[in-house]
């Protein structure tokens, strides 16, 4: 089970919200859960990008603190990301837990509205936890409070694992009624900037053409690079190998659609060739260029998935082993 937590405050050390995703994830560590935080201050410039991290999420929470009106901006940027650009049949089946905690007035009201939020964009809300805190100290002192939010994370694991059924709400019937947004590949500065252009005929019909030419180019450039690339990285590969103990298993690199590139590692020895590989405990897909920045050491397997740059699925505790194997940055 994969549980994303995304929290929008600023990061103070005091921040009530910090104690009650940390006490969470320890929970749900606890129930052999995989956990992965995202600190939305640290990835202001890449909020957009955030709901492709969706596809392998089970859940999530949303953790936010009211410091004077409202869920605070991060939190309503990455949920206007998740409106314009997420993949809402699959938000449809994500449970979603809000946490909100408040330093002035407003916990109920944030709470509400995260809930809200996420049923109009299709997701199923559970019970979370909100309240009014003023400093985190007064959750760590307090073992009634620690056990009400241990016990929410308990009941979202839980909700997630026996997918339990909710009733439906009227947000789902209203945004099936008045509202449709098509999924874009876009930034909201690049949508605003395309829609001068719309109407304008003869700069679409140059546009086609431009995209036909262009179209051509590359994917004859593709083919050459996916030739040239599969020796280069066997290469890259052999040569950056970096055993550690208790690290044996295997990946699979998916590169343009091309022939899965294998890494079998056997005994702390690599075999590394093109070609599929039974029972690998980690896929991967991504592109030529993105496979060209990670072995040039511009780019971290992590970075590249957390950008949406590159699709894992399988055993994400192997994932992140592969950036101590493949030290490429260092």
């Amino acid at each position: 089970m994969q549980i994303n937590i995304y929290y929008g405050g600023r990061g103070m050390m005091d921040d009530p919200t910090l104690f009650c995703i940390r006490k969470m994830e320890e929970v749900l560590e606890d129930l052999r859960v995989s956990v992965e935080t995202y600190h939305l201050y640290e990835l202001k410039n890449s909020i957009t990008t955030l709901p492709q991290t969706l596809k392998n999420a089970d859940g999530v929470i949303l953790a936010t603190t009211v410091e004077w009106h409202g869920i605070g901006g991060y939190m309503q940027q990455f949920l206007d990301a998740c409106w314009l650009y997420g993949d809402k049949e699959l938000i449809s089946r994500l449970y979603m837990c809000p946490v909100v905690m408040a330093t002035t007035y407003g916990e109920r009201e944030g709470n509400m509205h995260l809930a809200e939020a996420w049923e109009i964009l299709g997701g199923i809300p559970c019970s979370g936890v909100c309240g009014y805190i003023l400093d985190a100290t007064v959750l760590e002192n307090n073992e009634d409070y620690i056990n009400i939010i241990e016990r929410t994370a308990e009941g979202l694991y839980r909700t997630v694992n026996q997918h339990l059924p909710s009733l439906p709400a009227s947000n789902h019937a209203v945004k099936q009624k008045v509202s449709y947004t098509k999924n874009i590949d876009l930034t909201p500065q690049e949508s605003e900037q395309l829609s001068q252009y719309a109407s304008n005929e003869m700069y679409v019909q140059q546009q086609k053409e431009d995209i036909q030419e262009l179209t051509s180019f590359f994917t004859e450039l593709m083919s050459n690079e996916k030739e040239s690339g599969e020796d280069k990285f066997v290469g890259d590969f052999d040569r950056i190998f970096s055993p550690k103990a208790g690290m044996d298993g295997t990946c699979q690199i998916v590169i343009n659609g091309g022939v899965p590139l294998s890494l079998v590692i056997k005994d702390g020895k690599l075999n590394c060739f093109y070609g599929n590989s039974d029972n690998a405990d980690v896929n991967l897909s991504t592109s030529f260029d993105c496979m060209n920045e990670i072995v040039c050491g511009r780019m971290t397997f992590q970075r590249a998935f957390m950008s949406g740059e590159m699709t894992v699925k399988g055993n994400f505790m192997y994932f992140r082993n592969l950036d101590v194997l493949f030290p490429f940055g260092e």
